[in-house]
């Protein structure tokens, strides 16, 4: 395990040398993204406004105050469920060049193959940061689509986002995996013995 600092984007060599449970740290850019920018992209066919390769998509709905025309403070930006988005894997590293996702609560086994074909890793994230999250962000440079509100399409600087740990690698490895097998090994341990 290895502590690392990386600035995105960032490319597939750089992302191929993380293994599951590095602790990383983020400088550059985070792009926001949830489920009806990607059904936009993905389900209805529009090209995105921005350029996704190379980047970190951090699966979110910010909390934010206007400030003008296309202009936001951040208020509280947090982390939303990944895994109802896992069929946006695949399409997002093979058509788009994406190099990281990040979320609440892991993908499944079905963004494993994908991840390792496409050069990705998916970056797990402290539970209930928010708060953290926030003061890591230090700007929201851009916003896209805003008619999705808060689904927009978000570019967030940043210094030092993190601690995040590689849950899942590009080599196939997954703790999301390792732990649910461990835990089923457990489970029919103590079903033998009832």
């Amino acid at each position: 395990m290895a502590d690392r600092h990386i600035t995105f984007p960032t490319d597939e060599e750089t992302i191929r040398s993380l293994q599951a449970g590095d602790s990383v740290y983020v400088d550059g850019h985070i792009i926001g993204i949830r489920d009806r920018t990607q059904i936009r992209i993905f389900d209805q066919g529009q090209k995105p406004p921005m350029d996704l390769s190379g980047a970190f998509l951090l699966h979110t709905a910010p909390g934010v105050r206007k400030l003008g025309p296309g202009r936001y403070e951040k208020v509280s930006i947090g982390t939303t469920t990944s895994a109802r988005m896992v069929r946006f894997t695949e399409p997002l590293g093979r058509d788009h060049g994406v190099r990281a996702i990040a979320g609440k609560g892991g993908l499944p086994d079905e963004a494993i193959e994908p991840m390792a074909k496409h050069g990705m890793v998916y970056f797990a994230l402290v539970g209930g940061a928010a708060a953290l999250e926030t003061t890591q962000i230090e700007e929201i440079e851009a916003v896209y689509w805003e008619e999705l509100m808060p689904e927009c399409l978000w570019k967030f600087r940043v210094k030092d986002f993190g601690p995040l740990t590689v849950g899942i690698d590009a080599h196939g490895g997954s703790l999301y995996h390792d732990v649910q097998s461990r835990a089923l090994a457990k489970l029919e341990e103590i079903y033998a013995r009832i």
